[in-house]
């Protein structure tokens, strides 16, 4: 049987937060052997000690975690403060390995890992990336084909150091943990917009600017879905209106959410923040907390439907966007997490970009669950 505890700290200091966090995961589950921490930025310079008092406190040699501009744990969120987020869990031997940073390519994995993925068939992944390393959705990508598994996470968010845990301090590119096929979990991803109209076929680009939509100029189009109110006063689209590529193949309607970067309204142009190619398609979609909040519920509801059990654990990834501005202050989120769950031991951190699949999403919430 797998256990979990969730634990966090609040203190002016790095050596009052990591003891505090030890203190409370006295009584941890018997025969720990996985630690989560994630920490603020605020702690960054601190990291390494921090790391290593939890792992001489503990005795739990393995752990993997990321700095954040906000962590959570359980129905708490902490911001802009010194704070730390830690979970303990107890796994069956040889049901997970870490692995440390891969900033190239999937090839710099280590013999000793390709050797536990070609046995244990890993079908699940919690894995933690560099928003500075342009190569990070590419190894993601491959790492997921490499495992023929399901990955979940973030990009580091931080305003110094891009700090990751695997094992050790470590950065640069993608790092985390695969868990074997004996693990049983179930993900969600909250989306946290509502589309405003259909989709339009990409009908003249270059690479991320729209120039036509549906063979019409691509500003006109975007007028009409988003409604005379807004195209009067552009400036009101400004974090509220987005660009979102829909994925082919997706049988829930899933849809890769994007900035507008830029509106050319002489030429009818519209810029976004990723590359795109003619024929495929792009819609906008409406990003708000009415959105935000249905939007996580309808998920949590489907994934406690789904899994027909109570989960032992839980880690979310949540985008910098979402947290009190989207949710009516610190532990709105999480809030909303534990009413519909239940207090389930939960960590996690804000994140630069979050990780569902094998793929790079923007302003959205990811939970693993552990059955």
């Amino acid at each position: 049987m797998t256990a979990f505890k969730a634990v966090h700290s609040v203190a002016e200091d790095w050596a009052p937060a990591a003891q505090a966090c030890v203190d409370a995961l006295a009584g941890a589950p018997d025969g720990a052997n996985l630690g989560f921490v994630y920490a603020t930025d605020n702690l960054a310079e601190n990291f390494s000690s921090i790391l290593a008092y939890l792992r001489q406190k503990t005795g739990i040699e393995h752990w993997v975690g990321s700095l954040g501009l906000g962590v959570c744990a359980s129905a708490e969120e902490f911001f802009d403060r010194p704070a730390l987020a830690v979970m303990a869990a107890s796994l069956p031997d040889g049901a997970f390995c870490v692995f440390p940073t891969i900033s190239e390519s999937v090839e710099q994995l280590s013999h000793s890992t390709r050797a536990w993925i070609d046995g244990a068939l890993p079908l699940f992944g919690i894995v933690h990336g560099d928003p500075n390393n342009d190569k990070t959705a590419g190894l993601i990508e491959d790492l997921a084909g490499l495992a023929s598994g399901f990955l979940v996470g973030g990009l580091t968010s931080s305003r110094t150091a891009c700090h990751q845990v695997a094992g050790r301090i470590t950065g640069g590119g993608l790092s985390g943990v695969l868990f074997s096929s004996e693990m049983k979990v179930a993900t969600g991803l909250s989306q946290g917009c509502a589309p405003i109209a259909g989709s339009h076929v990409i009908s003249d680009c270059l690479d991320n600017v729209i120039i036509g939509l549906d063979g019409r100029k691509a500003f006109d189009v975007f007028k009409e879905d988003i409604g005379e109110p807004l195209s009067r006063d552009l400036n009101k689209i400004a974090g509220h209106i987005h660009a979102a590529l829909p994925i082919e193949g997706s049988d829930t309607g899933d849809y890769l959410v994007r900035n507008l970067i830029g509106i050319d309204t002489t030429r009818g142009w519209l810029a976004i923040g990723e590359e795109i190619h003619p024929g495929e398609r792009v819609m906008f979609v409406r990003r708000d907390p009415e959105s935000a909040r249905t939007d996580l519920i309808d998920m949590l509801l489907k994934l406690k439907n789904r899994i027909g059990e109570a989960p032992r654990g839980g880690v979310y990834f949540s985008c910098v966007a979402r947290g009190p501005n989207m949710f009516g202050g610190e532990g709105g989120e999480m809030a909303l997490i534990r009413d519909v769950l239940g207090a389930i031991p939960v960590v996690g951190f804000y994140a630069n970009g979050e990780i569902s699949n094998n793929r790079l999403y923007g302003y959205t919430g990811v939970l693993v669950l552990f059955l």
